[in-house]
């Protein structure tokens, strides 16, 4: 079983960049060894585990996993990677499949994450992640502003 330490290494090393294919199988190896039942680190680690695939069908499946496990997320599970309360998260998380979607040309999906994470974005504090989820989710509107429906 993985513990808090172990994930938030994982965290530190993909965060610091580097090699992206040991990123992705430390990430992996935290994956692996996690209960199926621990869905805040199942939450974060499949956030971060998207960022590094090479493909964006197999990020959008990490992005999928990761709201997934979300939705099991206790307010309080994500304190361990600085996360006051989870309900800040979500804007990320709809952000992050939307913005797949979109690059995968599924636009309608796209706009419901966009309208999901939009909805949330009060959850954010008002701070420089905050105002970074809040830039994301204006361009990720401009860009399916500029598709056709």
């Amino acid at each position: 079983m993985a513990d808090w330490d172990e994930v938030l290494d994982a965290l530190r090393l993909a965060l610091e960049g580097g090699d992206a294919p040991a990123i992705r199988a430390g990430l992996e190896d935290c994956w692996d060894a996690t209960a199926p039942t621990d869905a805040a680190q199942r939450c974060v680690l499949a956030h971060y585990l998207a960022d590094v695939q090479p493909d964006v069908a197999d990020e959008v499946a990490w992005d999928e996993r990761a709201l997934e496990a979300y939705t099991r997320v206790g307010d309080t599970d994500l304190m361990p990677v600085g996360v006051a309360s989870a309900a800040g998260f979500a804007p990320s998380l709809h952000l992050n499949l939307g913005d797949g979607y979109r690059r995968l040309g599924r636009l309608d999906e796209a706009r419901a994450q966009l309208e999901a994470g939009t909805a949330a974005a009060d959850t954010l504090s008002d701070d420089g992640y905050g105002a970074m989820i809040r830039a994301g989710l204006d361009r990720l509107a401009a860009r399916l502003d500029g598709t056709s429906r």
